[in-house]
């Protein structure tokens, strides 16, 4: 029987109803192998993964296939969002194997959970030189009925292979952080990788590189760098007016499959949306960008608009996918338009100007003549308010379309990134409402996510904990956001909550070099645990620790924490010229410890004019990675106010480094210049 009726994962529950027998990640599958002596088909996707959707239609629901593997295996599917531990371990595999990897994961394992065959989607009749996936279930089975000694012997190199993999070489013996000679090799790097015509780095497919964007900002407020910062403005610009930009709804999708950034994969992650409305919201700050700032505030608007809960947490994901009208599930079928589409809503004459502003042509940019919008640059050459009032009539228009499919599962990490964009959104562009999102959502994981030992469970639904443990990356990315909540606010006992966070990070997954783990000391043991520093789509758990640390040492005062940040930086200094794309959160955090931080007290009354604009002079300060602590005369809940006194009765603002401050100040602008603002 299928047992994935009564899980908390959207995922798992669009499987809920295929005749395939599929099992949870428990024990109680891996015993049923063995008691049965076949081997286990693990199944890895996600709830947006367009290619997961086509092999479970093509293949989970088909009867002849699922009465294959019922009869052969045990069949165990994984929500690669819940359970990132499984899924890091065998893609280890899988990328080792075959030197690529990718969704939906399809691995062979023993009943003691080794894996000896891998593979991703798998078609359900040959095709391009691939397999079907019945030959391939047939071959497995074949294996395991005539050659177990061969498998068992696969099996054992791949564990012993993955046991033996070890950072300890990458790691420099001092365990020191990057300094100016390896972060400005890092900007040589990038620099030769970066796309001059089209912004970005690389080819295609095209990811935002948001992480690498934020380390290049704070390289730019460090040193001047101007190479720096045009790379930031020429993609930030570009991505905002590409397809991979919502441009009726707002909000960013996953990829762009060309390098053009024309035509996106089609999901909405709220990871990349979190990550990158920070990252505008910092270029803004830079550069003053009007462009910047619209984007910045859209994004937000359609984070709270579309990925809000209930409970006040955000989902994770929209579906690439939804009904195209006729019953049929397609890609990008709620975003795409034809100028036919756009004549019945506007009416010809508007419809002539909406596809010359949006690039909307008979021949289209997707499929069957479909166009993704984009938006050229055309400042003062357009009707602006034209512009907005077409938008408006399209926007209206595509909420009557079939809607995506939504994951309404709450990730606590994910979270964690959505509470630092919504706060400093909100601070920066006068917007209460979305300081209060940040608010409601941190409100959540403390109620909802957090246990009474302080530990995190990595994901809820409708206000209920998944059984799943959190990883590094929530202790890391829930700190960074609730220390972020706290300079917005003022609010001391979000710095208390990271604390308590980031105590668990020190016991239960560093090691006594300064090295992270994924997972907890005492999570359930995998064939390996794993370890990964660099940063992919999100800030590795490692790189999201080492900045949370130095923001929580910087605040407190902690000496250890400080330490602990800095040995974990250790590993950026290894990879900083070799791989920088891949560790941009670490360079950025690099960025920081090199500066300082700065460290701002301001102190006075909250709500008294003087006190409301020095608050925001140390928000809006350019210093890397800077951290700032509010509160009245006297206030002791964060170490960086105590002994900090008014100024002739005035509210004053005290920049420090490693608490030693200068004179404090009571003249904001005189702020903004000590902060690089």
């Amino acid at each position: 029987m299928n047992r994935l009726a009564g899980v908390t994962s959207p995922y798992l529950l669009q499987h809920a109803d295929n005749p395939v027998d599929w099992w949870p990640w428990t024990p109680e599958a891996f015993e049923e192998a063995r008691r049965r002596d076949v081997p286990v088909l693990l199944s890895v996707g996600y709830s947006a993964c367009h290619w997961c959707h086509v092999m479970a239609h093509e293949s989970f629901e088909d009867q002849a296939t699922a009465a294959l593997i019922n009869e052969h295996f045990v069949a165990v599917k994984v929500d690669r969002e819940e359970r990132p531990d499984v899924d890091a371990v065998y893609m280890e595999a899988v990328q080792a194997a075959t030197g690529q990897g990718g969704w939906p994961m399809t691995v062979f394992l023993t009943p003691d959970a080794e894996p000896f065959y891998f593979g991703t989607y798998f078609p359900p009749e040959p095709r391009h030189g691939m397999p079907s996936f019945g030959q391939i279930l047939e071959g497995v089975r074949s294996a395991w009925a005539d050659r177990r000694d061969e498998v068992g012997e696969v099996a054992g190199r791949i564990v012993a292979d993955l046991a033996g993999r070890s950072l300890a070489g990458a790691m420099p013996a001092d365990r020191r952080p990057p300094g100016p000679e390896e972060l400005l090799g890092a900007l040589m790097g990038l620099t030769r990788e970066f796309d001059a015509v089209h912004g970005g780095f690389g080819g295609a497919p095209k990811f935002p590189p948001s992480m690498v964007l934020e380390f290049l900002l704070r390289h730019h407020a460090r040193t001047g760098s101007e190479a720096a910062l045009e790379m930031v403005q020429a993609t930030g610009e570009a991505m905002a007016r590409g397809g991979i930009y919502d441009q009726l709804g707002g909000g960013f999708a996953r990829y762009a499959v060309d390098a053009t950034w024309t035509v996106p994969h089609f999901e909405k992650m709220l990871y990349d949306n979190a990550l990158l409305c920070r990252t505008y919201a910092h270029l803004w700050r830079s550069t003053g960008s009007d462009l910047a700032r619209r984007i910045a505030v859209e994004t937000a608007d359609f984070m709270v608009r579309e990925l809000r809960t209930e409970q006040g947490g955000f989902a994770s994901a929209l579906d690439a996918d939804s009904d195209d009208g006729t019953g049929k599930h397609v890609e990008g079928a709620y975003y795409v338009w034809t100028p036919e589409q756009l004549r019945a809503v506007l009416g010809d004459e508007d419809a002539e100007f909406a596809a010359t502003c949006f690039g909307v042509t008979e021949e289209g940019t997707f499929e069957e003549g479909a166009s993704v919008l984009q938006l050229p640059d055309t400042e003062g050459l357009v009707d602006a308010e034209r512009v907005a009032s077409v938008k408006r009539r399209l926007l209206a228009a595509r909420d009557e379309r079939p809607r995506p499919g939504r994951d309404d599962k709450v990730v606590a990490s994910w979270n964690g990134l959505a509470i630092a964009a919504l706060a400093e959104t909100g601070a920066y562009f006068g917007r209460p409402d979305l300081i209060q999102a940040a608010t409601d959502a941190a409100d959540l994981l403390v109620r909802v996510h957090m246990d009474w030992h302080a530990r995190l469970h990595r994901t809820s639904r409708d206000g209920t904990p998944g059984a799943n443990s959190g990883v590094l990356e929530d202790y890391a990315d829930v700190a960074e956001g609730f220390l972020t909540l706290a300079s917005v606010t003022g609010e001391g006992v979000w710095v208390e909550f990271a604390g308590l966070f980031l105590d668990t990070v020190l016991l239960q997954f560093t090691s006594e070099d300064g090295a992270l783990y994924d997972t907890a000391a005492d999570a359930e043991a995998l064939i390996r645990r794993p370890q990964d520093p660099t940063d992919n789509a999100t800030p590795s758990g490692w790189t999201a620790a080492a900045g949370a640390l130095l923001s929580y040492a910087a605040l407190t005062g902690s000496g250890l924490h400080r330490d602990a940040a800095e040995r974990a930086l250790g590993i950026v200094t290894a990879l900083a010229g070799r791989a920088p794309r891949f560790i941009g959160w670490g360079l950025a955090v690099a960025e920081a410890a090199l500066d300082g931080p700065r460290e701002v007290a301001v102190v006075g009354a909250q709500g008294d004019p003087a006190t409301v604009a020095l608050h925001r002079a140390a928000l809006l300060g350019t210093a890397p990675g800077a951290v700032v602590a509010l509160g009245a005369p006297g206030a002791d809940e964060v170490p960086l106010l105590q002994d900090r006194p008014l100024v002739d009765g005035q509210p004053a603002a005290y920049v420090c480094r490693h608490f030693t401050c200068e004179r404090p100040t009571t003249d904001p602008e005189e702020l903004t210049e000590r902060l690089g603002g």
